[in-house]
């Protein structure tokens, strides 16, 4: 069964790390989805397959909530340029919201293998 306080503690982690990992471009947020992955894995404890299902959680979901947020204010923000803005910024927020996906897998990834590492911790 899946510890949501788990995933969302390693969410929080994550998403505090990488707003203080803004000032180190790339490496900043590559730390922050390990240290979130990792506490989230360590919270849920039970090994290496509970840490890192923890991990996966808490890393997809911090950059999926970026990725909708982020989408949300670029077609918004689009609607005051009229209706040739609408449909530039719908399909703006649409590529920025497929490319936060991308992220969001690559980011669970990482999360999942320092997860793995803090439920073999706790386990």
């Amino acid at each position: 069964m899946t510890d949501w306080r788990a995933v969302i503690v390693g969410f929080l982690v994550i998403t505090v790390a990488s707003i203080l990992g803004l000032s180190v471009p790339v490496f900043g947020q590559l730390v922050a989805g390990l240290l979130g992955g990792f506490v989230a894995g360590y919270m849920a404890g039970g090994g290496l397959g509970r840490g890192a299902w923890h991990g996966l959680l808490a890393g997809g979901l911090g950059a999926i909530v970026a990725g909708v947020v982020l989408a949300l204010a670029v077609g918004i923000g689009s609607l005051a340029l009229g209706p040739v803005g609408a449909i530039v910024g719908g399909l703006a927020g649409l590529g920025i919201l497929l490319v936060a996906f991308f992220v969001a897998f690559v980011m669970a990834i990482e999360s999942a293998i320092a997860g793995a590492v803090g439920g073999a911790m706790n386990g």
